[in-house]
């Protein structure tokens, strides 16, 4: 399988990291690709970086004012050539061989989304080592929708996606400020097959100041406004069973967050997704820890 890749970088305020992220795309062994990056009105040397590839023939460069991590990657997608196009966010970076690896996967034409794992790194690119015991740690391949509601287990910048079908979906949903992969994939889940390269091709900064997805509140009201969009745009594709047991996750998850910060709120999370699954055992064992340490003032951890 082969084709011209679109690899959409899109950059704020990540210049310091920049340029190990746009030579780890130059550098792969698959060689048929344009970058299109898109300055989204950055105010650090974002601009002066990206001059310095500019000589590049393969790379396309757009600044705009700062409209959104949507909107930016929206612009990427409508510039880019394409059969395929691949996500980077700019303080990311990929392997030599992982265009190789995941475009031959596209060769059955049921697949429309090809990912991969990643490993972690510090700010400083420190191997950071995660509990992978969450499921957004856990792959899957296939039809995929009913996991994919549970949680986003697609490393955003690992992705490849057929240009057509991005088009088919109108990109991002531009409303939201975060989740717009898990969004997105959900959408693209209920007509293709997901893909999946069993390596650690994505090399995934966190931790750094400035990282979006350190803003609970907002990630937690993302997540409660996409997951009601695709139950009322998409009903009865999603059994009740899978439906209640993904808010019982969701509202775990968020009682585990706040356990140490607000044991009320935890307490009360974890009562919430009792209601929605009253054998959700992860639940009362997260309540009976909260209380623990509310008492015995022990340290977070599972």
């Amino acid at each position: 399988m082969s084709g011209k890749v679109s690899v959409v970088v899109t950059c704020y305020n990540y210049g310091g990291y920049l340029g190990e992220c746009l030579d780890s795309v130059l550098s792969q062994s698959y060689s048929d690709l344009e970058i299109i990056l898109v300055n989204d009105g950055s105010t650090d040397q974002t601009a002066e970086v990206a001059r310095g590839f500019l000589k590049e023939t393969r790379v396309r460069y757009i600044e705009q004012e700062n409209a959104g991590q949507a909107r930016a990657k929206n612009v990427g997608i409508g510039h880019s050539t394409g059969n395929f196009v691949a996500f980077l966010d700019a303080d990311d970076a990929w392997e030599r061989e992982k265009l190789e690896k995941q475009i031959p996967l596209f060769t059955d034409p049921r697949i429309g989304v090809v990912y991969s794992l990643a490993r972690y790194v510090d700010a400083e690119g420190r191997r950071v080592v995660l509990d992978q015991s969450h499921l957004s740690f856990h792959p899957h391949a296939g039809n995929v929708t009913r996991q994919l509601f549970m949680d986003n287990f697609v490393p955003f910048s690992s992705s490849v996606v057929r240009k057509e079908i991005l088009d088919q979906a109108r990109g991002f949903d531009e409303r939201l400020k975060m989740g717009i992969d898990w969004d997105l994939w959900l959408r693209l889940s209920l007509s293709w097959a997901f893909g999946y390269v069993d390596d650690t091709l994505l090399v995934y900064r966190v931790g750094h100041p400035g990282q979006m997805s350190k803003n609970t509140e907002v990630r937690h009201r993302c997540v409660d406004r996409i997951m009601a969009s695709f139950l009322e745009r998409y009903p009865g594709v999603l059994p009740r069973g899978d439906i209640r047991r993904a808010f019982a996750y969701t509202l775990a998850n968020r009682g585990y967050h706040y356990s140490d910060i607000e044991p009320g709120a935890s307490l009360a999370y974890y009562l919430r997704a009792i209601s929605y699954s009253p054998i959700y055992f992860d639940a009362y064992r997260g309540i009976l820890r909260t209380l623990f340490r509310s008492v015995a003032g022990t340290p977070k951890g599972r």
